[in-house]
C-alpha cells in the first residue's frame, strides 16, 4: 500500500487538509489542534468533530445482484483539485459560522469494512458554531470532493454514487 500524502495549510484561520492512505489517530489528531491553542493562547470553546468510516452495506446494494459481502471501498481522488475543494468549502463554512481551527483528513486506496475514511474537526468560541461548521463541511465532501469510491464486493465491483439523502443534505445549506 502506497503511503500517499498530501496536504495544504491556511494560514488566516488554521485550516489543515490532508488526503493521506494511512490510518489517522483521532486522539493524536485532537491532541494536535489542542497544542496549536495552546501555543496561540486563542480561545476555544467547543471542538466538533466528525469520523466516518466504511459501513459493511452500500445503501443501493439491492439495486446489485448477486454482488455478494462489502469487502472494501477503493477511494480515489484527484491531487491537488481535492485539497483546493476541501479548502473552499472550510472557507465558506467559516464565513458562515466563523471558527478559529478546522482540520480534514481525509483517506484514499483501499479500504477494508470498520476502517475510519473521513475525519473533521472544527474549533470554534461556540457550539453551535462548531457543530454546523463541522455538518456543513461533511455535507459538502460527501456531495461535491472530487473523490471517487468503488464498493468492492465479494462478487463483483460497482462505483458508487451520491446518495439521494446526501444531495437533500447540501440542499439546505442553499436556503
Amino acid at each position: 500500500m502506497s503511503n500517499h500524502k498530501s496536504a495544504l495549510q491556511h494560514t488566516t484561520t488554521d485550516i489543515h487538509i490532508l488526503v493521506q492512505s494511512k490510518p489517522f489517530d483521532l486522539p493524536d489528531e485532537m491532541q494536535q489542534l489542542q497544542s496549536f491553542f495552546d501555543q496561540q493562547d486563542q480561545e476555544v470553546g467547543a471542538i466538533s468533530s466528525f469520523t466516518g468510516q466504511v459501513r459493511a452495506a452500500i445503501e443501493d446494494q439491492s439495486a446489485l445482484d448477486n454482488t455478494g459481502k462489502l469487502l472494501a471501498l477503493s477511494i480515489e481522488h484527484y491531487p491537488g483539485m481535492t485539497e483546493k475543494s476541501l479548502l473552499e468549502t472550510c472557507q465558506l463554512a467559516n464565513k458562515r459560522w466563523p471558527f478559529k481551527a478546522c482540520r480534514v483528513l481525509h483517506r484514499v486506496g483501499y479500504l477494508t469494512v470498520g476502517q475510519p475514511i473521513v475525519l473533521v474537526l472544527v474549533a470554534a468560541s461556540h457550539r453551535e458554531q462548531a457543530m454546523k461548521a463541522c455538518e456543513f463541511i461533511i455535507d459538502h465532501l460527501k456531495t461535491s470532493a472530487p473523490f471517487w469510491k468503488k464498493a468492492i464486493f465479494e462478487n463483483t465491483a460497482e462505483w458508487v454514487e451520491a446518495k439521494s439523502s446526501d444531495q437533500l443534505a447540501i440542499k439546505r445549506w442553499q436556503e
